[in-house]
């Protein structure tokens, strides 16, 4: 009796251990299959904006805040200060359909679609908002529409960080005083012909390159906002600030079509939302900091100067008639959209 009980016991006991081999198995498999589906998927964010510029601070919190709400299924990484690819280089990357999203003047996606340059052209707009609106019409949606099929989403074109304006060590009242000054400007005819226009002699440079070519001579001065003036420490190289606001500081946020169209209904819903979040973060802050730095700048031994506007704007009239891509009478028609906007 006691040998048929024993080896009842041990048939038992060896049913219960295959039962629990077979159930971690399954488990195991379970748990190879969970992690497989919350594999990471990793996007690159590019943007020529150092950290301690607000655009590169409130693409952080974008990127922090995509990556929490994707629980796993995104992976962004942001490198600012142009670490990788921007302008050109970086647009080639979303135009190839690379895991990338480039946060980068507007003036770049003018090369693809010329109008752009035309929607932020010399001397259109009196605030922020105006140019908030104009990204609103019809108009500039079609850009949009016209950039998606040659391999760009716009995701958002309203990253503004204030209007630009002259760093230099001479002050600059009329376009006489730019005669024989080196001014750099991003890789853009944009730009180009614009500081052509007011009287200096552009040089194309990347942003990085500016600081130590300012030192250096190469350059006499640079173009830029009163953000980008405190952010990079420029004033220490030059300290006068000339407020042409010649061009409106706004960069664009764009990815493939390729990629967006690749990833899940629910992570182009966060995406989306976050940078939307992102764009009112930075338009609030740069607000508030533009004020801010304005008198950080004097401090530092910057001196302000008021221009003859009307001087300028007679002066950069020609900008709008040289770009022979550009769709006949488009500045007429943004010319349209922007009384409409001063109406309402």
């Amino acid at each position: 009796m006691k040998k048929v009980l024993i080896l009842v016991l041990a048939v038992v006991m060896v049913l219960s251990l295959t039962a629990c081999s077979a159930s971690n198995a399954v488990d195991e498999t379970a748990t190879e299959e969970n992690a497989v589906e919350v594999e990471a998927r990793v996007i690159k964010v590019s943007t020529k904006f150092v950290d301690d510029e607000q655009t590169a601070k409130s693409l952080t919190k974008v990127v922090d805040a995509i990556n929490e709400r994707s629980n796993g299924s995104l992976e962004l990484q942001l490198f600012t200060g142009g670490i990788l690819p921007i302008g050109k280089d970086g647009m080639e990357q979303v135009v190839s359909g690379s895991d990338w999203i480039l946060v980068d003047g507007v003036n770049f996606l003018g090369d693809y679609v010329p109008d752009y340059n035309a929607v932020t052209g010399p001397f259109l707009y009196q605030s922020f908002d105006q140019y908030l609106e104009m990204t609103k019409t019809p108009l500039v949606q079609n850009l949009n529409a016209q950039a998606e099929e040659l391999g760009i989403k716009v995701l958002s074109l309203d990253w503004v960080f204030g209007f630009r304006s002259m760093m230099t060590n001479k002050p600059i009242i009329t376009p006489e005083d730019m005669d024989g000054l080196n001014i750099r400007v991003p890789t853009s005819q944009l730009y180009t012909f614009t500081i052509e226009a007011m009287g200096g002699n552009p040089i194309g440079m990347p942003f990085p390159d500016t600081y130590a070519a300012l030192q250096q001579g190469v350059i006499d001065g640079i173009e830029g906002s009163i953000l980008t003036y405190y952010g990079t420490k420029q004033y220490e190289n030059v300290t006068e600030y000339s407020l042409t606001n010649h061009l409106l500081g706004v960069s664009a946020v764009m990815i493939s079509p390729v990629v967006w169209d690749s990833l899940t209904e629910e992570q182009q819903t966060i995406i989306t939302e976050e940078f939307e979040k992102g764009t009112l973060d930075n338009l609030n802050e740069t607000v508030r900091l533009e004020a801010e730095y304005l008198d950080l700048l004097q401090e530092n031994g910057v001196t302000i100067h008021e221009v003859d506007a009307d001087a300028f704007i007679a002066a950069t009239a020609e900008v709008f008639t040289k770009f022979d891509k550009w769709t006949p009478g488009i500045y007429e028609d943004i010319m349209v959209e922007l009384e409409k906007i001063k109406n309402n």
